[in-house]
């Protein structure tokens, strides 16, 4: 990313990371990262029991989270198993710090 200028290389980090703040960006979502941060692995049955939410909501957002690369998803036998997988993320959220720390300073 050295060939961007100051700003394209933040427009750059924006754009990838836009996926992630999307995913993160509803309560009910957020209620299903901090609920997986404690847990290896999850079905949506034991997810909805901690979420106020229907089994089918919580599979929608479920959906929205794998999409934007925030989970991911195995199955065990007819049941589907979803963990947290943030390390893309991250990597792009540090880059976006380190630019900001070194870009905007006052």
């Amino acid at each position: 990313m050295n060939e961007f200028t100051g700003n394209q290389k933040a427009i750059h980090i924006f754009e990838n990371l836009s996926p992630y703040f999307q995913g993160l960006g509803d309560p009910i979502r957020q209620q299903i990262i901090a609920l997986l941060i404690d847990k290896e692995s999850m079905n949506v049955t034991q997810i909805a029991e901690h979420i106020p939410m229907s089994r089918p909501t919580v599979s929608h957002h479920l959906k929205i989270l794998r999409q934007a690369g925030l989970l991911t998803v195995q199955k065990k036998g007819t049941e589907m198993y979803y963990r947290l997988e943030f390390n893309d993320a991250i990597s792009l959220m540090k880059q976006l710090v380190q630019f900001v720390e070194e870009e905007c300073q006052y």
